[in-house]
């Protein structure tokens, strides 16, 4: 059995690409990344919003692939925004990392981060039934 994603009839449908819902099955390795900004693996942050959003993707990516997981493992992802106005090319970074796949999400628009000049800040959690 795979991770399910779900949307109930009895409540309004998903107003972006995420699911209301997934389950894990039991047994299932599960893998928890910690919030990744937008510095690269050499420890530069870059000073616009699309290079960060895009390290802090590929953060989660490396992290996932160490682990034995892909993005079509993630379950759920909470994303950090300090600016309103970097959610389309927030959405357009997303997209090409998750493509079609519709993890539970949580986005938040927030006052800051722990450096001034981060402006993004992805975590998320993978799982994958074992085999």
């Amino acid at each position: 059995m795979s991770n399910r994603a779900f949307n109930p009839d009895t409540i309004a449908p998903p107003q972006g690409a995420y699911s209301h819902g997934v389950e894990i099955p039991e047994g299932a390795q599960v893998t928890f990344i910690s919030g990744q900004v937008g510095v690269d693996p050499d420890g530069n942050l870059p000073d616009d919003f699309r290079s960060q959003a895009d390290n802090a993707f590929a953060n989660c990516k490396a992290i996932l692939e160490d682990s034995g997981l892909g993005f079509s493992d993630v379950v759920k992802v909470t994303q950090f925004l300090v600016r309103r106005e970097d959610l389309p090319a927030y959405r357009e970074v997303r997209g090409r990392y998750l493509g079609d796949l519709r993890p539970c999400s949580t986005l938040l628009i927030i006052s800051g981060l722990v450096d001034p000049k981060m402006l993004i800040e992805v975590e998320m959690v993978a799982a994958k039934q074992p085999g």
